[in-house]
């Protein structure tokens, strides 16, 4: 029985895999213990107020699938170096938000794909 996450949860959601990914990559990157290093929070920071101001939440999963890239090419690149190296230790860290996340992640990309397909 498959429930759908109303815009505020689907929102704390989101905010809580990127601070996540933030702080492991923080830890292992910058080898910080505790709190994240003051480039790390900046970031951090950012991404919580973009995803706060979201106007697609309801319609959108991941910011990767998104349309419009509502970062700035610098901030964007660095999510981007985070997800990649963050990504794939999750499942190690916090592996019921990273099940979650791939799976939130490959319906999301099926309905892109099929969407494509009828038009």
């Amino acid at each position: 029985m498959s429930r759908r996450l109303g815009v505020d949860e689907k929102r704390e959601r989101e905010k809580q895999v990127v601070s996540k990914m933030i702080d492991l990559y923080c830890h292992k990157k910058h080898k910080t213990k505790g709190e994240i290093c003051a480039d790390c929070k900046a970031l951090k920071d950012y991404a919580q107020l973009r995803s706060s101001k979201c106007p697609f939440m309801e319609t959108k999963t991941f910011c990767s699938n998104c349309k419009v890239h509502c970062y700035k090419p610098q901030m964007r690149e660095k999510i981007r170096e985070i997800m990649r190296f963050s990504g794939p230790k999750m499942i190690f860290y916090h592996p019921v938000m990273a099940v979650s996340h791939l799976i939130e992640s490959g319906k999301e990309k099926k309905q892109l794909a099929n969407l494509a397909n009828k038009d």
